[in-house]
């Protein structure tokens, strides 16, 4: 018979005790190992109870690696993680911690342990017992140790975040402030006393509001210099403000903070494990809508902005992150698209992609395809964009027409409001340099002068503050320099004379595609659109942000002269000019000038000509003597040339070619010029018979 393990017998075996004794010690948070230092100690008083056990000290180590840190998980712990991997090497005779909860807090580390420690033979214990978790009695209790364990830091937690609730219920839990607000003393919220601070936020959120991206008022600080405060939270309060350049986080944080708003909020984030990053003990935390905050209480902090301009910025913000989403269209960017994100497909309703074809990539291409990718069908619709857009422009352009003045002086007021914002930043900025080289200076100038090992510090440091305002008071020079704004009488006039040129704006070379489509949507709210109720055209609707609708056409480019819209009338014109004894070349000029255009709407050539007539089944003029010797101008046919000279018209092409004869053409397709004088004509008539 296998005899039975005696439960009471010591376990430590002369092979436990030529192994390694681990005592584990932590403390959960570095505020625990300052506090309870007592608990600390006792834990490292448990190397005694493992020598009276017969361990020598040689043969024990004491891990306490993770002092500050929590047993939530096995992540960032070295110190366990350094005990797992000794105990699968079997160097682990006995691992010794206070209780179970200092090892793990969580059930899959603490079983993980315990099947480790079984497997090659490792004893535990903590400060009432040994444990062996071979033997099934000792595995049990030290599996319910473990949920004990855990099950008391979910007590904890679960009272502590009621309490908080609670708390934050009232508006009583504090938070941290973002930069911009300042708690004081006895409690109450008011703004940094920091005008420049104060000014900086409201120049992020009047930017935002006018550009509509963070990454748009990310590269208008950056252009103009300006730096963003930031209040890093690193050790105790009070923590100082640190001006930084722009960067998106920065930006977005400071539109996404409901304290901006005036507003207290607490929940704005949960945590879910499932998108936790191994590794990453801080990922996996999502925000949470504005109607699931937990508690929302309105006007408890001073306000930069109003809450319904911050619930607009959030929509601004969703919007640029998804841009052909169904509930808005998204930033204005700088592709040439002019349409891109505000035209809708009139088969199906949704809103189009825009994609460039081209040699270049620039010729937009409007695409719907919400029933291909959501259905497995057809696209609905493909359109080219450049005539549509250019349409769109031309009403736009037109429907400005009458408010060009009010334009022109709106714009110039608001040309002297940016100048004297940006103004304004610069000197709080000086204004703050300059304080600081001031308050250097007084630290230098208190220190006794027999004190040279610190007065050479703050001489230092004084040194270096004047040498940072000099640099600012340089800084400011050069922009004054590059943006001075001094508009006499004859400026005012000149910028008002081009406001009512609106067209010249538009078409500048300083004016961005972008600015072109946030113009438009000053204007437009959406376009709708489409090609299937006519051949060669495109019907569209405007919905202008007034609330007023206009329907208009716009001729497409086609693949084929089967869709041609004008077809017709195109066949018609060919065969006029063809009566006339045109030639291909002639009659492609002559089309081009009275504003027609090939399928592809470009414009024609005789090679354009010569396949319009095979279509038609027309036959070329060939009528001799067409052409005249002289044309009105003095010059000469090739014709004409050819009999002068006495020539073939071969010779007075080879000629040219050749650069002995001049020539030139009026246009794409159009008859040549020769220019002969009376010398040249004897010369080569000369050489010609030789």
């Amino acid at each position: 018979m296998r005899k039975q393990p005696d439960a009471l017998r010591s376990p430590v075996t002369d092979e436990h005790l030529a192994r390694w004794t681990y005592v584990y010690v932590r403390q959960s948070c570095p505020g625990q190992v300052l506090r309870h230092a007592e608990s600390t100690s006792l834990q490292y008083q448990l190397v005694e109870r493992v020598v009276a056990w017969g361990w020598p000290r040689d043969r024990i180590r004491v891990i306490d690696d993770d002092l500050g840190r929590s047993g939530t998980s096995a992540d960032g712990r070295d110190g366990f993680q350094f005990l797992l991997s000794e105990i699968a090497l079997a160097r682990a005779g006995l691992v010794m911690s206070l209780d179970a909860s200092r090892l793990s807090r969580n059930n899959s580390d603490w079983h993980k342990l315990i099947e480790l420690c079984a497997i090659f033979g490792t004893l535990i214990a903590d400060g009432e017992r040994l444990y062996d978790p071979r033997i099934y009695g000792d595995r049990m209790l030290l599996g319910l140790s473990g949920m004990m364990s855990e099950a008391e830091l979910h007590s904890l937690k679960v009272r502590m975040q009621d309490g908080a609730r609670n708390k934050a219920s009232r508006g009583e839990l504090r938070v941290a402030l973002p930069v911009g607000l300042d708690r004081l003393p006895h409690g109450d919220v008011v703004k940094n006393p920091d005008e420049e601070v104060q000014a900086r936020l409201d120049l992020v959120f009047r930017k935002f509001k006018e550009i509509r991206t963070a990454g748009g008022v990310v590269r208008y600080c950056r252009r103009e210099g300006l730096l963003l405060p930031s209040r890093p939270i690193q050790g105790p309060a009070p923590h100082d403000v640190v001006w930084r350049p722009a960067t998106l986080s920065t930006v977005t944080l400071i539109l996404k903070n409901p304290a901006y708003a005036g507003a207290y909020a607490f929940g704005q984030t949960v945590r879910d494990p499932a998108r936790r990053t191994p590794g990453h003990p801080h990922s996996g935390i999502v925000h949470v809508p504005v109607d699931k905050w937990e508690v929302l209480l309105h006007n408890v902090y001073p306000a930069y902005i109003t809450w319904e301009e911050y619930l607009a910025n959030q929509a601004q913000l969703a919007k640029n992150a998804a841009p052909f989403q169904e509930e808005g269209p998204g930033a204005a960017r700088e592709g040439q698209a002019l349409l891109q994100g505000i035209v809708k497909c009139g088969i199906c309703g949704r809103r189009m992609h825009v994609r460039y074809a081209g040699v270049r990539g620039d010729l937009p291409v409007y695409i719907c395809r919400y029933a291909e990718i959501e259905y497995g069908g057809s696209k609905c619709q493909e359109l080219r964009g450049r005539d549509l857009d250019a349409e769109v422009e031309r009403l736009v352009l037109e429907a400005l027409a009458p408010d060009r003045i009010a334009i022109a002086l709106a714009a110039l007021e608001e040309l002297e409001q940016e100048y004297e914002s940006l103004r304004r930043q610069w000197q709080l900025r000086l204004e703050r340099i300059r304080y600081e080289a001031e308050r250097a200076q007084r630290q230098y100038g208190t220190v006794e002068p027999e004190n040279r090992l610190v007065a050479r510090t703050l001489e230092r440091r004084w040194e270096e503050k004047l040498r940072e305002v000099e640099k600012v008071e340089q800084e400011y020079e050069t922009w004054l320099r590059q943006n001075r704004l001094t508009l006499t009488d004859q400026d005012r006039r000149d910028i008002l004379a081009l406001g009512e040129d609106l067209p010249r704006v538009w078409h500048a070379p300083t004016t961005t595609a972008a600015d072109r489509k946030r113009i438009l949507r000053l204007l437009i709210k959406e376009v709708i659109v489409d090609r299937s109720k006519a051949r060669g055209k495109a019907w569209f609707q405007i919905n202008w942000q007034t609330g007023a609708i206009s329907e208009h056409w716009s001729i497409r480019p086609v693949l084929s002269y089967d869709e041609y819209v004008d077809l017709e009338v195109l066949e018609q014109r060919v065969r006029e000019l063809l009566a006339e004894q045109k030639k291909d070349g002639e009659i492609a000029g002559i089309l081009n000038a009275e504003g027609f255009r090939t399928a592809r709407r470009e414009l024609f050539k005789s090679t354009t000509i010569y396949g319009l007539r095979r279509r038609w089944n027309l036959k070329a003029s060939r009528a001799i003597g067409f052409y005249p010797v002289r044309w009105e101008d003095g010059t000469y046919s090739v014709p004409g040339a050819a009999e002068v000279l006495g020539v073939s018209r071969n010779t007075i092409h080879n000629w040219h070619r050749a650069g002995r004869l001049q020539g030139f053409q009026e246009g794409s397709g159009m008859p040549w010029k020769i220019m002969l004088t009376d010398e040249q004509i004897a010369t080569l008539k000369k050489k010609s018979k030789v």
